[in-house]
């Protein structure tokens, strides 16, 4: 840094109006300046010239976070999970009630609380459902129909919902029984066009847990070349790592407005979706593709119809409209508890609120308005933080000074995994605040940034760019939704979390003292900013 420093206009704004509590020295991030530097700071056309001495920027005592609360937060999350499937997707009673929880809870802690609802095209799992595959046994007598309860030494293989497959996101519903014999074809990667015109009227199958084709490719080829059903199977993803040496199947989401545009309007109602594991697809492909066997696939699934899903926030009012928003989903893949994504995040949340709520009562009201949200609807493609984002766009546009995405900000309890955390933005003066009270963190807890490494990205770059804010969770409509602006935006993900959208995202990986980085950093900042 220059001995003359010229400050943004934004930068000497918020000066301004922390002045009552701090001086401008506050805003100086994470370097040194000589003593007696001279600093140009340029607001309403006036300039302002003061004295700096040398030392950094100080963020006031860290805030601390109580990893028991955060786990029981969670743990509260995932009881509330479906009583057979164990998740709580959107739409669902098991959401509304992970909602209604959420917004309770932020009453009780002293927030205005509000329960938005929005309708919007989502999927429903409607009953249990069923995939087998029978190899006809020797027909007892005539008329006695292959795989029917008279053929006699017939051989029925039952495979398990959730662990052997997956139903994915806007399936549609199928009843094929075993009497229609119909063909499954096999699809290689899904990548070659020919083999997908081949398999008009019968049942695809993709070999690829994600790596080749993805599946809103594989669900609008199988669309435009009138598949009846869509079977895809995990054999490159994760394999060997969480069960055995078997790739457990993975939900994944699937884009609604590319589906809808190649079904000339709305989901396919008709058209079956799911994933399996590698060891569950080889049988079906010994027994299906490569022998005399026959497929029953009954899926009851609704999926062209709008449900209700629900965003619970929290606000405390500060001396301005200036905000501040920390957020993140509350909804699962509906096959699972998600105890990490992103049950981890929400309880995130919920601890920030709960230590922001006792800060309150201790420090008195906040100048920048402080906000606390939950997402539904994130799973199948962010609805419930883009339908909020349109509905408050006026003040979101005019008032949002930083939102903060907690989303999957968990290190597996297995630290041989990978144990990083990575927070990153899109706003250069965000990433300098950020990275100084990261290295305060480190300094404050040796022990925590003896076993986590701890990563800091900016990428200012535009929509799609290498540098640019990935738009793959709740911050994205924050950044790329409001009106004529790019908005600001901080993330945090961890790492080791391999069961990530399988049936085994449960409790017992999860590991709530991991959750201090970004909470403790997050919560240092959003202090920052709002006193």
């Amino acid at each position: 840094m220059s001995d003359t420093e010229i400050l943004s206009a934004e930068l000497a704004e918020e000066w301004v109006e922390a002045n009552n509590r701090r001086t401008a020295l506050d805003f100086l991030l994470d370097t040194k300046v000589m003593a007696v530097s001279l600093v140009l700071i340029f607001v309403s056309s006036t300039v302002l010239y003061f004295m700096l001495d040398e030392e950094n920027v100080d963020y006031g005592a860290s805030m601390e976070f109580d990893q028991d609360r955060v786990r029981g937060y969670a743990q509260d999350l995932v009881d509330l999970g479906h009583p057979e499937w164990q998740g709580r997707m959107s739409g669902s009673a098991e959401e509304q009630a992970a909602a209604e929880y959420i917004a309770n809870l932020f009453e009780e802690l002293g927030y205005q609380s509000t329960l938005h609802t929005y309708e919007v095209p989502m999927h429903s799992i409607n009953s249990e459902p069923s995939l087998r595959v029978c190899t006809p046994g020797t027909i007892g007598g005539f008329g006695v129909a292959p795989c029917s309860p008279g053929d006699a030494g017939q051989q029925v293989t039952t495979f398990i919902h959730r662990s052997d497959y997956v139903i994915q996101g806007f399936s549609g519903e199928s009843s094929i029984m075993f009497g229609q014999d119909i063909e499954v074809v096999h699809l290689g990667n899904g990548s070659d066009e020919a083999l997908w015109a081949s398999a008009a009227g019968k049942v695809g199958y993709v070999e690829g847990g994600g790596s080749k084709t993805g599946n809103t490719f594989v669900m609008t080829s199988a669309i435009e070349n009138d598949l009846t059903a869509i079977i895809r199977v995990n054999k490159d993803y994760n394999c060997g790592k969480i069960e055995g040496n078997d790739c457990v199947p993975i939900f994944k989401g699937t884009n609604y407005d590319a589906i809808a545009q190649a079904n000339g309007g709305g989901a396919p109602s008709q058209l079956a979706f799911i994933a399996m594991s590698k060891d569950a697809g080889e049988i079906l492909e010994s027994i299906v593709i490569n022998g005399s066997g026959r497929l029953e696939m009954i899926m009851d699934v609704t999926n062209d119809q709008e449900l209700t899903i629900r965003v619970p926030c929290g606000t405390y009012y500060g001396t301005s409209d200036e905000l501040l928003i920390v957020g993140g989903h509350h909804d699962t893949v509906y096959h699972a508890q998600g105890a990490v994504d992103d049950t981890s995040g929400t309880a995130s949340v919920l601890e920030m609120a709960t230590m922001f709520s006792e800060y309150i009562e201790e420090n008195g009201m906040p100048k920048r308005t402080i906000r606390f949200c939950t997402w539904g609807g994130e799973e199948e493609g962010l609805w419930g933080s883009r339908a909020y984002v349109a509905d408050m766009n006026q003040e979101l546009s005019d008032e949002l000074r930083l939102y903060i995405n907690l989303d999957m900000n968990h290190v597996d309890k297995d630290t041989a995994r990978g144990n990083s955390v990575t927070l990153f933005t899109n706003h250069p003066t965000d990433y300098e605040h950020i990275k100084a009270l990261a290295e305060e963190y480190k300094e404050n807890y040796p022990d925590m940034a003896d076993k986590y490494t701890i990563n800091i990205g900016l990428y200012e770059g535009d929509l799609g760019e290498p540098d640019g804010m990935p738009c793959n969770s709740d911050h994205c409509p924050f950044v790329y939704d409001l009106d004529g602006k790019t908005g600001r935006a901080a993330v945090c993900y961890g790492s080791g979390s391999w069961e990530y959208h399988t049936y085994l995202d449960e409790m017992s990986r999860f590991n709530e003292e991991s959750l201090g980085i970004s909470i403790t950093i997050y919560s240092n900042y959003i202090k920052f900013l709002a006193w």
